[in-house]
């Protein structure tokens, strides 16, 4: 309990004092955001907003990681497997930013090298997780409700969910704090599943020292977002780029697959979901018709051309993430009071 606390706070500090180094040593570089071309004209007022800002989110992360176990609390390959994901993809996500800020153009690494990069990482985590870190082969709902599977089937589901998170993410940071304030939500959400599952160990896949090391990355990560979030708050003074959002959306599902809550994800990121369903939506339907079904896509700029404030679109949508939240932790205590009753 002490080591989350110590961590939440390290996060919060550095991420607060820390952000506005990163905002001024990009801005001194030039590293601007480019803004796409269709979006309202408050966007394009953004332009040249210093991003990678995701940086800050990491290295207050990792900071608060390594001070925490400084209590004596034992490290674990299972925490370093989740935080190591966490890093691998906001590199990816850093070198999709760098080619968009040199070339000030809002396209930075096409398709397949990203989707190249993302693969990699997810490999390595279906790899090690079972075989060095001691996660189940399996595909998990929450608790005892799991299925074993082939190793090709893990693999290819680990894919499927590092790589369709970290996009997820991605599409949804399109507003200021949008996906910091979300993100901070989800964090804290599996904090409190992390250090339920500490507590009642026994019942769970997890060690507890395993359990505890996941509580204290999230806790980290919760933290991190929130200190983050005073500085990319609208107006926001820093966006956090792909850096951030891949990296962010990477280290949800792998808190999925770490804590047994697999399908559980898609309401602990429930508005992350409905981003993406809003993008396949108005691709598909414009193939298939030629017609649109929201203005722009994804689904938040479609209400800033129908006439909502962005503020408004930003909270309404922070709601609609603490709901899916919600619904997931009320499921994850469910079947725990399914299976070992009220009092374990």
């Amino acid at each position: 309990m002490i080591a989350m606390l110590i961590a939440g706070a390290v996060a919060l500090l550095t991420a607060l004092l820390g952000t506005p180094l990163v905002i001024s040593y990009f801005r001194e570089r030039g590293f601007g955001q480019p803004i796409r071309e269709e979006l309202t004209e408050s966007h394009q007022t953004k332009a040249g907003t210093p991003t990678m800002g995701g940086w800050a989110i990491v290295l207050a992360t990792v900071v608060a990681f390594g001070v925490a176990h400084l209590t004596g609390t034992r490290i674990t390959a299972l925490g370093i497997l989740v935080l190591g994901t966490f890093v691998g993809m906001a590199i990816v996500g850093f070198a999709d930013d760098l080619i968009k800020v040199r070339a000030q153009r809002n396209l930075g690494l096409n398709k397949t090298t990203k989707f190249l990069g993302q693969t990699v990482i997810a490999a390595l985590f279906a790899f090690l997780g079972p075989t060095y870190a001691g996660l189940p082969q399996n595909i998990s709902v929450v608790g005892d409700i799991a299925f074993d599977v082939p190793a090709w089937v893990f693999f290819l589901w680990i894919f499927l969910l590092l790589t369709g998170a970290s996009n997820a993410v991605n599409l949804t940071d399109g507003l200021d704090g949008l996906v910091a304030g979300s993100s901070a939500l989800a964090f804290g959400g599996y904090t409190l599943v992390a250090f339920w599952q500490f507590r009642n160990f026994g019942a769970y896949d997890l060690e507890a020292g395993q359990a505890l090391d996941l509580a204290i990355i999230a806790a980290a990560l919760f933290a991190a977002c929130a200190g983050f979030l005073w500085h990319n708050a609208p107006p926001a003074k820093i966006i956090m780029g792909d850096t951030g959002s891949l990296a962010l959306g990477g280290v949800l599902a792998a808190f999925a697959v770490a804590t047994n809550t697999q399908v559980l994800l898609i309401l602990f990121g429930g508005l992350f979901v409905v981003e993406t369903v809003s993008v396949i939506i108005q691709v598909a339907v414009f193939r298939l018709t030629g017609k649109r079904v929201f203005r722009i896509a994804p689904i938040h700029h479609h209400f800033e051309f129908v006439g909502w404030q962005e503020t408004t679109i930003i909270v309404r949508f922070w709601i609609l993430a603490g709901i899916g939240i919600s619904l997931g932790l009320g499921l994850f205590y469910a079947e725990w009071i399914g299976r070992v009753g009220p009092v374990g």
